[in-house]
């Protein structure tokens, strides 16, 4: 099971009501983040898990790419090699600290890989895990790792951790015609102005699910695109044809790396906490007693 844990701890910091720890620090995320684990594990029984980390969230060499990726969430620029700074609420920012603590003491791994985002750990783990692989996530381009033949799907989240949704090939087929394969070449047509991704100007997902249907991927569809004799309407030609320079660049920003090199992190996930005494220190400081408890019992009960 892996985690996109940011979309998990955002999530749980909008949907968790406000409360605080013993000393005023607002919890909520972490409360709703670990609730949120246990409820996965305890549903899936996984025997590895990873909380995949963005040491980046907006890669410098996506944005070489495309420089609108992402830009309107970034609300500090930081020159040199240091991600630019996320538009985080504060009441959140000061829980991630709090989270990794939880997470290192509990024995929870987390992997994140610098110049990388969280994604691009998720399909590095995912690509050849040799074992199935649940991806749990509120992000549509994960839909791209989806394999039934290698038992890869995503646990959506978009409406909730309890009311999630299992992806397949055959669903994302239902949803956008397309296969799960070509999600990337979809998605970078359609685009997505929550990532700054401003896709084909009037290619909207009919349209580019029929030319992935008809052509296969953008390289069939450029290729069409310039072909006089190609089954392609004047329309969908000339939009394309307009956005060359885009879909040169666009499919390597919206696809998700599989090859990091991560080396060989400890994936198995523990049936006792790591360190016992810190969890019960953790939990009494920050007044995270119920959903400390509720998940070592989940873990133990493996």
């Amino acid at each position: 099971m892996l985690l996109d844990t940011a979309s998990l701890y955002f999530r749980a910091f909008f949907g968790v009501p406000e409360i605080s720890g013993p000393d005023g620090t607002p919890v909520n995320a972490v409360r709703g983040l670990l609730d949120f684990i246990s409820r996965l594990v305890g549903d899936y029984g996984p025997t590895d898990l990873v909380c995949c980390w963005d040491n980046d969230w907006r890669p410098q060499w996506r944005v070489d790419l495309i420089p609108s990726y992402k830009a309107h969430r970034v609300v500090e620029e930081v020159p040199g090699a240091a991600p630019d700074v996320e538009e985080v609420p504060d009441p959140l920012q000061v829980q991630v600290p709090i989270i990794l603590e939880v997470l290192d003491a509990l024995g929870i791994t987390v992997v994140g890989a610098d110049g990388y985002e969280a994604d691009d750990v998720i399909g590095t783990l995912a690509t050849g895990a040799g074992q199935p692989v649940d991806i749990v996530t509120g992000d549509r381009d994960l839909f791209q790792l989806v394999d039934d033949e290698a038992d890869v799907r995503v646990l959506y989240i978009a409406r909730g951790v309890g009311n999630h949704e299992r992806v397949t090939n055959e669903w994302v087929r239902a949803k956008y015609a397309i296969d799960a394969h070509q999600y990337a070449d979809f998605a970078t047509m359609r685009g997505d102005m929550s990532d700054g991704l401003p896709g084909v100007k009037g290619v909207g997902e009919k349209t580019a699910a029929t030319l992935l249907e008809r052509f296969g991927d953008i390289d069939g569809i450029v290729a069409a695109a310039h072909d006089p004799d190609a089954d392609m309407g004047p329309g969908p030609r000339g939009k394309i044809k307009a956005a060359l320079d885009y879909l040169e660049v666009a499919p390597t920003v919206v696809a998700v790396a599989r090859d990091i090199d991560l080396g060989t992190p400890a994936t198995a996930l523990p049936r006792t906490p790591r360190d016992p005494e810190r969890v019960l220190a953790l939990a009494e400081r920050y007044g995270l007693e119920s959903p400390m408890q509720r998940l070592v019992e989940v873990l133990t009960a493996r």
